[in-house]
């Protein structure tokens, strides 16, 4: 699979699988639009109690169809999820009260949570190892693709001059799942992970499998591939189960600094992302007087910005290498924001000077906490990827939680700076910082196997391919 050249395939399984993403950022953005308070009867608190129940259920999502995924397999999960959050986020639009609308966002988000699992575990597996990075990053950042679609499409169903007000946000909420029924078409046709079959006694089929692959990548190229390198080779013996104990080994005694790698950079970028992106609006009405609804319209280049970063720097953690960017993207980022605080502080920006100043920063912090799912999925075995990614996610969000509570506290009424100017200039060192632990203890995986950057739990000779970085005694042993 890692020796593949780009093809019409794998752009299947881009499109196939990446609109996850678009499907999240376009969540989030009409639960944040508030269409449905009048109509359902809710308060302040309990439209943001709506954001909050969806964000719960990505966490039990990612935790339950994680560990499915890594049981049952790619397809099952991707085709499972994504049928979920249909029914979730259709139902919703159908929301009788404020009880029912509550129970169908968590579904929408368990849904959702399971997919960016079991999603960023089988495009690792099936996308070649030169454009991995690339692809995975690019993938991530789509988010404020579905975020600025979500405002474009607020600002059409919820004008009272084209739907009355109890229509326009229902209708809001039939966008993905109109996007996501021919996504399912598509799902249809992508194949399940070789690797997960061999690992799991399913030889006969990861061997047709890949056969299918090599014979549609042959006829669209015209060329005939080259015979895998004998040297290459991994022997596996099948695990049906890895029991929660060896997971725990696995992260704690075996690979520890990968553990606090991924947990760093998790944890950071969903501490930033939540503190600035929650609570923006507030900054710009309680300190620049910037009306409501004119709120999106500087959102929509702060989305553009998110989304350019990591089509833009994308190819670089291919092949730059993947700490030099990581360190690079998370740096910026924090300085930037860093600066921008000290001179909100000094009261010398304007609405749209520092809506630029965030939008250069989350520019390249767009790049870095994409990078992050894809650090998580590519430093941990296979046999228990989708689990790991669920876990540093779920860390990550619970984690993050705390900014937008703790930045709309430090904003207040708008009449002190200093709390949230302490606030951006904090988030920014905490950005530098989660840069400098990934560039220290990371791992060169660019352009790698994944078996080349962590041996699988099921092989047989782990010794044989060279490993990059931290090694298990039982690797160790092997190469002895």
């Amino acid at each position: 699979m890692d020796r593949l050249p780009w093809t019409r395939f794998h752009w299947m399984v881009v499109f196939g699988l990446g609109v996850s993403w678009i499907l999240d950022g376009l969540e989030i953005q009409i639960i944040a639009s508030n269409g449905f308070q009048e109509t359902l009867g809710m308060d302040s608190s309990q439209v943001g109690l709506a954001g909050t129940i969806y964000l719960v259920g990505q966490v039990v999502g990612a935790l339950v169809f994680g560990r499915l995924s890594d049981k049952w397999g790619r397809k099952k999960l991707f085709i499972i999820t994504l049928a979920i959050y249909l029914v979730g986020s259709a139902l919703a639009g159908l929301s009788p009260n404020m009880e029912f609308l509550f129970a169908m966002r968590f579904v929408a988000g368990l849904g959702i949570g399971g997919e960016y699992a079991a999603i960023n575990s089988a495009i690792d597996e099936l996308i070649p190892s030169h454009y991995r990075g690339r692809v995975d990053i690019a993938i991530n950042g789509t988010y404020w693709g579905g975020a600025a679609l979500g405002s474009v499409a607020n600002l059409f169903f919820l004008n009272p001059d084209n739907f009355a007000e109890n229509i326009g946000w229902r209708l809001a909420f039939f966008i993905g799942p109109v996007v996501g029924l021919i996504m399912i078409y598509m799902r249809r046709h992508i194949p399940e992970s070789p690797r997960w079959l061999m690992t799991h006694g399913k030889e006969d089929v990861a061997e047709k499998t890949v056969d299918d692959i090599e014979a549609q990548v042959e006829k669209s190229t015209g060329k005939k591939l080259d015979p895998v390198p004998e040297d290459q080779s991994i022997e596996v013996t099948p695990l049906d189960r890895i029991p929660f104990k060896k997971i725990a080994s696995v992260l704690i005694r075996d690979y520890p600094n990968r553990t606090v790698v991924g947990l760093t950079m998790m944890i950071t970028q969903s501490f930033l992302y939540n503190a600035i992106f929650f609570t923006y609006a507030l900054a710009l009405q309680n300190f620049y007087g910037v009306e409501n609804d004119a709120v999106q319209y500087f959102f929509f280049p702060f989305a553009i910005g998110n989304l350019l970063g990591p089509l833009v720097l994308g190819h670089l953690f291919d092949t730059w290498g993947r700490r030099k960017m990581i360190l690079l993207t998370y740096g910026l980022a924090g300085i930037i924001l860093t600066i921008s605080g000290f001179l909100f502080q000094a009261d010398v920006l304007n609405a749209t000077t520092q809506t630029i100043f965030w939008c250069v920063s989350f520019f390249f912090a767009s790049a870095g906490a994409s990078s992050a799912y894809l650090t998580v999925s590519e430093l941990f075995p296979l046999e228990m990827r989708s689990q790991v990614i669920s876990y540093f996610f779920s860390i990550g969000q619970i984690v993050g939680a705390v900014a937008p509570v703790l930045f709309g506290t430090l904003i207040g009424d708008g009449s002190d700076r200093g709390p949230i100017s302490i606030g951006y200039i904090g988030a920014g060192i905490v950005m530098i910082a989660g840069g400098i632990v990934a560039f220290v203890f990371g791992v060169n995986a660019e352009r790698k196997p994944l078996e080349a950057i962590t041996s699988p739990l099921s092989a047989v000779n782990p010794g044989k391919v060279k490993v990059e970085g931290e090694r298990t005694t039982r690797e160790r042993a092997a190469r002895k």
